[in-house]
C-alpha cells in the first residue's frame, strides 16, 4: 500500500505526490470516499490519476492510497443478466443503495458473494483424483461447470495466469459462493469459483482461427450483401437517427451469438433507458425464454463521469473473452466508439497533452486498434472454439464520414455498414447504403453460404453491380425523365426498385420479416435475378416494358418477404418460381413467334 497526496485537480484528472512507487494503471482510492481511479502516468513522485467517480468537492491534500493491482473485472457466475457501468458496479445494486443518482464511493459487489450457485465437477477429473491419479493444472482446464441460467453454462477453468502444479483436491458436487475454493493445488493455489482479470490486458488463447463462419443476423443487406464473419469486426456509421441504435438492437436480437454485451458508452439517458427496459421484455428466439439470460449490459451515459467512459469498452471485452475461452460465440455492441473517442479527447486535454487533428489524441488509433483486435474467432487453452464479434457504432458529427474517429476505425475494421440519412429520412430500414458499405468477410465465408445455396456469390455479385447501374441511371433520370430511356435501362430501374423494396428493407415489426433465414435470403434474391435475367431477354424480343410490369408475379415479388414463413420457403418459393417461369416464358414465346413471322 503506498500512500500520497492530492496536489492538483483538474476534473477528472488528478495529480498526487508520494505515488512514485506506484505501478502504471494501478488501482487508486482518492479521498474520504475512497474514489476509484487509475495511474495513468508518473513523473518521479508525482502520479497522474483519472479517476471514474464524480470528484466534486475533492481537496488539495485528500489521501490517495495505491492498491498496487490494476483496474480489474470479476470473472464468474452472476455475469450474465447483470447491468453494469463502465468499472463493474451493479447498478440495480446501486439504486436500492442510494436511489437514482449514484454518490461518489458508493460500492457494490460484481457478484453476489452471498448468492450459492450448483457447482457440478467435471466427472472425468474427479475419477482421477478418486483413483489417485495425477491431474496437471493446465491453463484453460475446465474443473466444473455451474449452471448460470437456462441459456448459458459457466465453465470452471484454471486461470490462464495459474502458477500450475498438480490438482490435490476438488469440491464435490454442492451449491458454493463465488468465494469459495472448489479446487487446491499442490503449490498452494486457490481456486474459487470467481477469478480477477486486468481489463486492458486481452486473455490468451491456443490459436486463431480464420473467420469464415459467418455471424448470421437475419438482416438480409448485413448477411447477403455485406457479411459479418464470427470473430469479425464492423462499424455502423451514421448521423443522428438514421437507425444505428436500432440496428444493434436488431442484431443482437436475431444474431446467432451464444452471449450478447451490450455497451451503452456515452449514449444519451433516454436512448439507454430504452435498451434497459426492452431487452430484459425481450424473447429469446431460440430459446422462447427472455434474451437477458445470455445477455450483459453496461451502462455508462453521457452524464456520467467521462473517464468511466473511456473504460467501459475494456470491461465489456473482457467480459466477452471470459465467455469466449468457454467455447461461446460473443456478440458485443458498442455504441458509440465516438462517445469514448470524445472521452479520450477531454481526458487528453486535461492531461495537457499535445493533440492531434480535430483535437483528439495522436493515440486515438492506437486505442482504436487495442479494442479492435481483441475480437477474433480462437482455439481456446481447453480446446474448444470461440469467437468475439464487435460492433462498433460511430457517431460522426454532421454524418461527415471523413472525421477522424471513423476514418481511423476504417483502419481496423473489415467490414463497414454506412448508414444514410436520405434511407431513413424514407423509412428504408435498414437504413444501410449499398453504395458507401462494403465487406472483407466476403470471400471467407464465401464457402459456408454456398453449402446454403451455389447460387449466393453469383446473385450477389449480379444485384450489387445491377444497383451500381441503377445509380448511374438515376443521375440521367434526374436531368430528362425515366420516359426518356430504352426499355432495357428502365428494367433495371425496375429490378432496383423490387431488390430495394422486396429484399434490402426489413420490417422489425412484421412478424414474418423480422427475422430472415439464410436459404430464404438467397432464394429470395435468387428469384429477383431470375425475373431480370428472363424479363430482359423478353425486351430482347421486342416485348415492352408494360408488358412486364403488369404481370402479377412482379408485384408479388415485392411482397414475398412477408408473405413467405422461414419454414414454408421451399414450397412456397417452389411454386412461386413455377408461376413467375411460366408467364415470363409465355410472354417470350409470344414474342418469339412474331420474330420467326
Amino acid at each position: 500500500m503506498i500512500e500520497g497526496r492530492v496536489i492538483r485537480i483538474s476534473g477528472p484528472i488528478i495529480h498526487a505526490t508520494g505515488l512514485g512507487g506506484a505501478g502504471l494503471f494501478d488501482v487508486v482510492e482518492v479521498g474520504e470516499k475512497r474514489i476509484i481511479g487509475e495511474v495513468v502516468r508518473i513523473e518521479k513522485d508525482e502520479a497522474v490519476i483519472q479517476v471514474y467517480e464524480d470528484d466534486t468537492g475533492l481537496k488539495v491534500g485528500a489521501a490517495v492510497t495505491s492498491t498496487g493491482r490494476p483496474l480489474s473485472a470479476r470473472l464468474g457466475p452472476g455475469l450474465i443478466s447483470t447491468i453494469y457501468d463502465g468499472i463493474q458496479r451493479p447498478l440495480e445494486s446501486l439504486f436500492k443503495q442510494g436511489g437514482a443518482f449514484m454518490e461518489s464511493g458508493a460500492r457494490g459487489e460484481p457478484l453476489d458473494s452471498a448468492k450459492l450457485w450448483p457447482f457440478v465437477p467435471d466427472p472425468v477429473i474427479a475419477a482421477k483424483l478418486a483413483a489417485h491419479e495425477p491431474v496437471t493444472m493446465l491453463p484453460g482446464l475446465v474443473l466444473g461447470t455451474v449452471k448460470e441460467t437456462e441459456s448459458i453454462t459457466c465453465k470452471i477453468m484454471v486461470p490462464p495466469n495459474s502458477r500450475g502444479g498438480t490438482l490435490t483436491e476438488l469440491a464435490p458436487k454442492g451449491e458454493y459462493t463465488v468465494d469459495a475454493v472448489v479446487a487446491r493445488t499442490d503449490k498452494d493455489e486457490d481456486i474459487p469459483l470467481a477469478q480477477w482479470w486486468p481489463l486492458r490486458i486481452s486473455r490468451p488463447n491456443a490459436e486463431r482461427l480464420a473467420p469464415d463462419q459467418p455471424l448470421v443476423t437475419g438482416e438480409r443487406v448485413i448477411d447477403v450483401f455485406f457479411p459479418l464473419s464470427k470473430g469479425g469486426t464492423a462499424a455502423i456509421p451514421g448521423g443522428f437517427g438514421t437507425g444505428k441504435t436500432m440496428t444493434q438492437h436488431a442484431i443482437a436480437k436475431w444474431c446467432d451469438a451464444d452471449v450478447i454485451i451490450y455497451i451503452g458508452c456515452g449514449e444519451r439517458g433516454n436512448e439507454m433507458t430504452d435498451v434497459l427496459t426492452e431487452f430484459p421484455g425481450l424473447t429469446d428466439p431460440r430459446t422462447g425464454r427472455s434474451l437477458m439470460e445470455r445477455t450483459i449490459l453496461i451502462a455508462n451515459t453521457s452524464n456520467m463521469p467521462v473517464a468511466a467512459r473511456e473504460v467501459s469498452i475494456y470491461t465489456g471485452v473482457t467480459l466477452a473473452e471470459f465467455y469466449r475461452d468457454m467455447g461461446y460465440h460473443v456478440a458485443i455492441m458498442a455504441d458509440s466508439t465516438s462517445r469514448w473517442a470524445e472521452a479520450l479527447r477531454e481526458l487528453s486535454g486535461r492531461m495537457e497533452e499535445m493533440p492531434a487533428e480535430e483535437g483528439f489524441p495522436a493515440y486515438l488509433p492506437t486505442r482504436l486498434a487495442e479494442f479492435y483486435e481483441r475480437a477474433g474467432r480462437v482455439r481456446t487453452l481447453s480446446g474448444a472454439e470461440g469467437s468475439v464479434s464487435i460492433i462498433g457504432a460511430v457517431s460522426p458529427p454532421g454524418g461527415d464520414f471523413s472525421e477522424p474517429v471513423t476514418q481511423h476505425t476504417k483502419r481496423f475494421i473489415r467490414c463497414f455498414w454506412a448508414l444514410d440519412r436520405d434511407l431513413a429520412n424514407a423509412r428504408h430500414y435498414p437504413a444501410i447504403s449499398w453504395t458507401d458499405s462494403y465487406s472483407e468477410y466476403a470471400e471467407e465465408v464465401k464457402p459456408w453460404w454456398e453449402r446454403v445455396n451455389p447460387s449466393w456469390a453469383m446473385v450477389r455479385q449480379e444485384s450489387l453491380e445491377l444497383l451500381k447501374k441503377e445509380q448511374r441511371l438515376a443521375e440521367i433520370v434526374r436531368l430528362i425523365g425515366p420516359d426518356a430511356l430504352p426499355d432495357d435501362q428502365r428494367l433495371i430501374l425496375l429490378t432496383a426498385e423490387i431488390i430495394k423494396n422486396g429484399f434490402l428493407q426489413q420490417n422489425s415489426f412484421d412478424q414474418v420479416d423480422m427475422y430472415c433465414v439464410p436459404v430464404k435470403q438467397v432464394r429470395l434474391l435468387e428469384l429477383i435475378m431470375e425475373f431480370h435475367a428472363r424479363a430482359e431477354r423478353c425486351i430482347k424480343l421486342g416485348a415492352p416494358l408494360i408488358k412486364i410490369t403488369v404481370l402479377p408475379t412482379r408485384e408479388r415479388l415485392s411482397r414475398l418477404k412477408s408473405e413467405v414463413k422461414n419454414e414454408e420457403v421451399a414450397a412456397a418459393f417452389g411454386e412461386f418460381e413455377r408461376e413467375m417461369r411460366a408467364s415470363l416464358e409465355e410472354l417470350e414465346r409470344s414474342y418469339r413467334t412474331r420474330e420467326v413471322l
